[in-house]
């Protein structure tokens, strides 16, 4: 049975059992305790809390899942995978136990014509917590397990919690025995590699207190209404169901493993570390397509580097295998087409997902290719000091700091003829991934802090009036301060608000929050500095208290600093035109990536691979102040996602929208996107749109920033201004500036070219006197000194003079410079070798790396020349001593 049927049968199972169809939400969740969804029951986690009451009682849902923690871990096992896919049915007050086993048992042991599985319920386990009488009572007397098959097991096996006070349970999981092939008899308590957990029917019924891990903590009491939580493994079902070892050989895997075995000449299944490889590769390439679909790209922290390390990952396990040549868009092309059935909007965004693959795997071989030339360094300083083992120190330096595989440092010593210290490497690894679990663990206090606003959540949503008024009479709900809800806030205090109703704007969508106050009829007032949304649907205002006493239900205004707003409709409207123009110049391929506008800025990140030329820069801005100058209406409407999509509205990547979506149309085909900020009537109310600015954010982002109206205006006067201020010095018209800049540029440069090749004769003039001063060492002639005021090319250049004036003999020339004061001053210098000094054994680039610390720097090179540079010019004396002794 393949992947997708197995999954349509889990929704239309629970369908016809009554339950609500939840399409999987985005990986990129709104969540502070997680960087990636990594659990079916995430989108439901504020129901579960008592944040959000649910449209539904019963729910099932599909959620794509990612859990990266062990990653190093991808291939070496063969069940653990960094994405997969888990099944669940959800009941919020519902049903519990005994319908949750019943659904679950019926799915998985009915014939595959009546809609089920067909497993053979004599391979399935279920287990139950310790104390849970009632469970084993169904498994046993309602669905027929013999008792011997039903095993209890304690707190950390068989009881769920979020890690965090809030709700839990005892939960019953249930294992299919592979056989005796895999293992030992006895069930899951004698042996998981044998009997596999497919099922987790999670009994949410009591409230945890506080405590660390999966057993340290006390149980409270019982929850106000009795939920149901399962989750269901796709990937281990399919394994089950398709008849292989293990998930990597599934259909949505093994095919990405067959296209790396054809690309790289090797074959998978003859060498259990190339199996690892393969896996990797399997595995990595999927995640990776997943999380790009969803709006991740490329970066150096958080969530981008996750990425980044998946496809290099994927990228140094070719190579390893023996791929000469890219790879990275066909794995990435081949894990699209495979789970596209399932996910569609992954194939609408191929292009962008292979390109993003592409562009990681060019920028890595460019990685790799200076990671090569650093671990040369660490080899030969391992040499230089008589050890044959690379430290662990250096190696997680190449991984952590450049991105350098351990396994290609491991590989590239073997060829050098050394070791590397993989107890220390390992070490070390092990204190960053300690750092991370700790960070993770600190994070997870987002929900305690939520619950004093579980009330106002249960209330409902708050009611948005920005669109239409600046001004709103609204009714003060709570007030919260320092995480603790308060009767009454006096003047000087800062708090937060929340009020049944208001217009000012809560930051979102690349708007930044509206400022404005809150007053009273008897002279209250508070400055609101913040808007921020708990939820997605309730409003907390950050303020101060100004004057007066605010209490809990006191009436208020609640008004929005109308020039605050105006200028920040302009930058959010300004966006929405560049983004138009963006795709008009470049194509529909430049899809946004994240933007950020306040009053009279905008900033905007879009898919792009290579700057924009200045024609292409000065079309964009064209095309969006003709845009304004046609005073287009801007029209706002709701409708369906899937009818906004149909119609042609932009979203933006990795976002979760609702049924129903707000659409901002301006000018008709010119501009429609989903969008929920604030924005103006009508396009010439932006005013002039200039772009200041277009730099590299991250592999395959560009980013465009740009002033609109006043500031713009104000920006260009400033400009005009310069303008005029170099006409006037260089005394020509404003129009030949650029012109005679160019030329005055030019003289300057001729200028100093003329100048240093004057140093350089003065230098080599100076230098006829090193020769008469230089002294024989054994039967070494050493030729050194110090030339003021040289850069290193200079220096090199009279080196390679002198060099060529003692070729007929056995000599090295060591020359040093100094040039700036304080914190700017350089010791450049350059040592380089006759044939003869080489042929006894002396090479510059020996002698470089020796008196390199000596100046405070270091440097390089090969055995006739080597140069490196300082900053300690006190070190130069010594630095010549140290050359006279090593030739000796």
């Amino acid at each position: 049975m393949q992947t997708h049927d197995i999954r349509k049968r889990f929704l239309d199972h629970f369908i016809k059992a009554g339950h609500t169809e939840v399409p999987s939400a985005s990986l990129i969740l709104d969540d502070p305790n997680l960087l990636f969804v990594n659990a079916g029951m995430v989108p439901f986690k504020p129901y579960f809390l008592g944040e959000q009451t649910p449209p539904y009682d019963r729910a099932t849902s599909v959620q794509k899942c990612v859990r990266t923690l062990d990653i190093d871990e991808v291939g070496i096992t063969t069940r653990h995978n960094t994405f997969f896919q888990m099944a669940g049915n959800f009941s919020f007050g519902d049903y519990f136990k005994r319908e949750a086993i019943g659904f679950a048992w019926s799915l998985l042991t009915n014939s595959v014509e009546d809609g089920g599985y067909g497993i053979d319920p004599q391979k399935l386990w279920p287990t139950v917590y310790l104390d849970d009488d009632e469970a084993e009572a169904i498994w046993r007397d309602e669905i027929g397990v013999p008792a011997e098959r039903i095993q209890r097991r304690g707190l950390k096996d068989n009881y769920w919690s979020m890690g965090v006070p809030g709700p839990c349970g005892p939960c019953s999981e249930i294992f299919y025995d592979r056989g005796p092939e895999y293992g030992i008899e006895g069930g899951p308590e004698a042996d998981e590699d044998r009997y596999i957990e497919i099922w987790n029917l999670v009994f949410m019924q009591n409230v945890r207190g506080e405590g660390g891990g999966k057993d340290n903590y006390e149980i409270l009491g019982p929850l106000p209404k009795k939920n149901i939580d399962t989750g269901m493994g796709i990937e281990r079902v399919a394994c089950i169901l398709q008849g292989v070892d293990n998930v990597y050989e599934t259909d949505l895997l093994k095919p990405v493993i067959d296209l790396a075995a054809e690309l790289t000449g090797r074959a998978y299944g003859a060498d259990h570390d190339d199996d690892v490889k393969f896996r990797v590769i399997a595995d990595h390439t999927r995640t990776a397509a997943m999380l790009i679909g969803d709006g991740v790209l490329p970066g150096n922290d958080g969530r981008g580097y996750v990425l980044r390390r998946l496809l290099r990952r994927v990228v140094r396990s070719a190579r390893l295998l023996g791929a000469d040549a890219p790879t990275m868009g066909a794995f990435i092309g081949r894990a699209v087409d495979l789970m596209a059935p399932a996910y569609p909007e992954l194939a609408d965004k191929r292009g962008h997902i292979v390109s993003v693959g592409i562009g990681e795997e060019a920028s890595f071989s460019k990685t790799l290719a200076a990671g090569s030339k650093l671990f040369a360094d660490a080899a030969d300083a391992t040499k230089a000091a008589k050890r044959s083992t690379i430290s662990g120190s250096d190696a997680f330096t190449l991984h952590d700091t450049y991105g350098f595989p351990i396994d290609l440092t491991l590989e590239m010593a073997a060829e050098a003829g050394l070791q590397v210290d993989q107890d220390g490497f390992t070490s070390l690894m092990a204190e960053q991934k300690q750092r991370a679990k700790a960070d993770a663990s600190a994070r997870k206090t987002g929900h305690a802090d939520a619950g004093v606003y579980r009330d106002f959540l249960d209330r409902g949503p708050t009611e948005f009036t920005g669109f239409d008024e600046l001004m709103s009479e609204a009714r003060v709900l709570g007030l919260v301060s320092d995480g603790v809800r308060v009767p009454v806030a006096t003047a000087g205090q800062e708090l937060t608000v929340v009020l049944d109703r208001t217009p000012l704007y809560a930051e979102s969508g690349g708007q930044i929050a509206d400022t404005g106050t809150i007053t009273t009829g008897s002279g209250v007032r508070l400055r609101v500095q913040d808007v921020q949304k708990l939820g997605k649907t309730l409003w907390l205002h950050k303020v101060v208290v100004d004057e007066g006493e605010i209490t809990e239900g006191d009436e208020v205004i609640a008004a929005v600093d109308a020039g605050w707003r105006h200028g920040a409709t302009q930058g959010h409207s300004g966006t929405h035109m560049v983004h138009a123009a963006l795709r008009q110049v470049l194509g529909p391929g430049a899809t946004q990536a994240g933007s950020l506008n306040r009053p009279g800025y905008l900033r905007f990140d879009f898919h792009q691979g290579s700057p924009l030329t200045e024609a292409q820069r000065r079309e964009i801005e064209e095309i969006s102040n003709a845009a304004v100058e046609a005073n287009h209406q801007v029209n706002t409407f709701e409708t369906g996602v899937a009818e906004a999509k149909a119609m042609g509205a932009l979203a933006l990547f990795g976002e979760n929208y609702g049924d129903v979506v707000r659409v901002v149309e301006i000018g008709g085909p010119f501009s429609m996107e989903l969008c929920g900020g604030t924005h103006v009537a009508s396009s010439a109310q932006i005013g002039p749109i200039t772009v200041i600015g277009e730099s590299s954010v991250g592999s395959g982002v560009r980013r465009v920033e740009a002033y609109v109206g006043m500031d713009s205006f104000r920006y260009l006067s400033k400009e005009r201004a310069l303008m005029a201020g170099l006409a006037s010095s260089l005394k020509v018209p404003s129009d030949e500036v650029p012109g005679r800049v160019e030329q005055l540029v030019t003289r300057l440069r001729d200028a100093e070219k003329q100048l240093e090749k004057v140093r350089a004769e003065a230098a080599r003039a100076a230098a006829g006197s090193l020769l008469d001063d230089a002294v024989t060492v054994g039967d070494t002639l050493v030729v050194g000194g110090q030339l003021p005021d040289l850069d290193a090319n200079g220096l090199r250049s009279v080196v390679t003079d002198l060099r060529a004036r003692v070729a007929d003999r056995k000599a090295v020339v060591a020359l040093f410079s100094s040039t700036g004061d304080g914190a700017d001053t350089k010791v450049p210098f350059v040592i380089a070798t006759t044939g003869a000094a080489r042929d006894g054994g002396i090479k510059a680039g020996d002698l470089v790396k020796e008196i390199a610390p000596l100046v405070g720097g270091r440097g390089g090179g090969k055995p006739d020349l080597a140069q490196g540079s300082g900053t300690d010019p006190q070190g130069i004396s010594a630095a010549a001593t140290r050359i006279r002794e090593l030739v000796g």
